[in-house]
């Protein structure tokens, strides 16, 4: 069986300090994330989608985390079709517009290309420390399997290389019927590793937990199963305890996957309160994970 590394994908949301998981003696960000990596070998960096990251935060990031310590980088929102705020851009890449949102063919092929670059080269230190584990690239819910959009993740895999991508696809037509042995056999022959998220199912955005490793990276993402996963509210729609008995069931569909892959990063996406670092302490000891 391969590595197993569990995390969760925050450290810093404001439900997470109220909660009282960090100690008293861990009131500034260097403070909390050296506590928070003592704890886990991973964590996700969610930020990174909202703006490109300054280096010297990246940096920061390197110098107060264990040798061992692992990232996975959710990429920028432009480069994955989102909606990006004008305002995210750098000043000197944002086009003459009144629209506060703007989409890749919004921007001039150069700026596009400059953005490319800057993202990146930010992640330089962490490349250098050994610490990158995968730039998780989260598509929308309207990137359909259609062929242009199979040759954008060929054209992200090869932009991005060498560092290692991850393939997060939220759109039901990737696993209907016989298009998921399609998207699998795509994906590994491309060398793709594929993410799979554990999520509320009946929703326009659904997609099912499909579980297989398509590349010597694999990775699971767990959202929840709120009730309230329509709403706008993050914290009502990602507020969710998975129970004891859910995460026992979780744990030999894990350990299955870690033999199909040298690597697996399990990341709790529960983000409210301390339910991500409680599920990710359980899930821990359920599989004797690092």
């Amino acid at each position: 069986m391969g590595e197993i590394r569990v995390g969760t994908a925050s450290w810093t949301d404001s439900t997470l300090l109220a909660s009282g998981w960090y100690p008293e003696t861990a009131k500034t960000p260097e403070e909390r994330l050296r506590y928070y990596a003592r704890k886990f070998p991973l964590v996700e960096v969610d930020a990174t989608y909202y703006a490109v990251p300054a280096e010297s935060t990246v940096e920061l990031w390197a110098a107060r985390t264990p040798k061992d310590f692992v990232f996975n980088i959710k990429a920028f929102s432009m480069l994955t079709g989102h909606p990006t705020k004008v305002s995210a851009l750098p000043k000197d890449l944002r086009p003459e517009t009144d629209k506060p949102n703007v989409y890749p063919d919004g921007l001039r092929p150069q700026a596009y290309e400059e953005v490319w670059s800057r993202f990146l080269s930010a992640l330089d230190p962490l490349v250098e420390a050994g610490k990158l584990g995968m730039v998780l690239f989260q598509f929308p819910p309207w990137f359909t399997i259609r062929r242009d959009n199979k040759q954008y993740l060929i054209e992200v895999a090869k932009r991005c290389a060498p560092l290692r991508v991850g393939i997060e696809l939220r759109h039901e037509s990737w696993f209907k019927d016989d298009n998921a042995a399609e998207t699998l056999a795509f994906l590994r022959e491309h060398r793709l590793p594929y993410v799979c998220v554990d999520m509320p199912q009946g929703h326009k955005n659904s997609v099912p937990p499909v579980l297989a490793a398509t590349a010597d990276l694999a990775a699971v993402r767990f959202h929840g199963h709120s009730d309230k996963w329509t709403s706008r509210d993050i914290h009502e729609k990602f507020g969710y305890l998975y129970s004891p008995r859910e995460l026992k069931d979780w744990a030999p569909k894990l350990r299955e996957l870690a033999g199909e892959a040298e690597q697996t990063h399990v990341l709790m996406n529960n983000c409210y309160s301390d339910y991500a670092q409680r599920n990710a302490s359980q899930l821990i000891d359920l599989l004797g994970a690092k």
